[in-house]
């Protein structure tokens, strides 16, 4: 019997776990001859998340669980949950019910009729949230995608279903920066994108802000993109170049008009500029070998506190 396994990542979600396993249950049950597990990963939770996990296990057998030491963000979660899925087929789920259960059959069948390795979704719209996420989250897609040679799709979820062979390659990156976007996307494998409109959360509040957000696509950009780095250095060359124009203007109008004492003040404006864009430019070397510090020391991705078999 072939199994699918459903990796929960969970950060505060005691309200929206209930909720989220009955509709779940419903999808499953709609499955012939397909057994499931469903992995709930607690992200270093504040509120009753690891307890409702843990009730949730004594009751269907089907319930795992693994609970981190502390908060290691979602994209340890899911890495956590793709480590410890035993499934022909994986998916990944948001436990706010904002990644319908229902498309679960449809994804299963691309895979299984369609050949696909992976059948993912994407939103065709962002109701609900606010213009000015929405605008600099398309800008971002917009940008990502012509400075990066892999492809990340607008409005592309982290909810997909995929198959062993696939999870297994994203598995074999060790890397410690992980943007999961980017390596589902990376990896390769045929991909059917399946679109739908944006669902609102059944109970809690989100848990991105604007500014982790704005952290979280620089970490993309880093990860998948060296054109940061050639920008400052074509800086760097376009302001030498300017520098040597300025040398020989001021030298030829030296010499056929004197050197009045005058311009201190665009002087002073032109090294502040130039002092910026210096420092620009330096924050993106910083960037980049902050992330190769991190990787350099090779410490693991998240810590594992306890999982349903501590407590049996």
């Amino acid at each position: 019997m072939e199994k699918i396994s459903i990796i929960v990542p969970c950060y505060n979600e005691e309200e929206a776990m209930p909720l989220f396993y009955d509709e779940i249950c419903k999808t499953a049950s709609q499955f012939e001859k397909v057994d499931f597990e469903f992995i709930f990963v607690n992200d270093g939770s504040k509120d009753r998340t690891l307890e409702v996990a843990r009730d949730l296990a004594k009751r269907d057998k089907r319930v795992r669980y693994v609970s981190f030491s502390r908060n290691f963000g979602k994209e340890a979660a899911m890495l956590a949950g793709l480590d410890y899925s035993v499934g022909d087929y994986v998916a990944i789920m948001d436990a706010d019910l904002q990644d319908p259960p229902s498309m679960l059959y449809e994804m299963y069948k691309g895979i299984k009729e369609e050949g696909y390795d992976c059948v993912a979704t994407r939103r065709v719209n962002r109701d609900g949230e606010p213009p000015i996420r929405s605008f600099f989250a398309k800008c971002y897609y917009k940008l990502i995608n012509k400075i990066s040679k892999t492809e990340i799709v607008d409005g592309a979820r982290d909810y997909r279903l995929m198959s062993r062979q696939m999870v297994n390659s994203i598995l074999s990156l060790k890397e410690y920066n992980r943007f999961s976007k980017g390596i589902f996307s990376w990896v390769g494998y045929n991909t059917k994108w399946l679109e739908y409109k944006n669902v609102e959360r059944v109970a809690g509040t989100t848990k991105w802000s604007f500014w982790k957000l704005f952290l979280y696509s620089l970490e993309s950009i880093v990860a998948f993109s060296t054109v940061p780095l050639a920008i400052s250095s074509i800086v760097g060359i376009l302001f030498f170049l300017i520098s040597m124009v300025m040398i020989i203007f001021i030298i030829v109008r030296t010499l056929a008009f004197g050197d009045p004492v005058a311009g201190w003040p665009s002087l002073v404006c032109i090294i502040f500029f130039v002092s910026g864009v210096q420092l620009f430019g330096i924050g993106v070397i910083g960037q980049y070998l902050s992330k190769l510090y991190l990787e350099v020391k090779g410490r693991p991705v998240y810590i594992v506190k306890e999982t349903e078999k501590d407590k049996k």
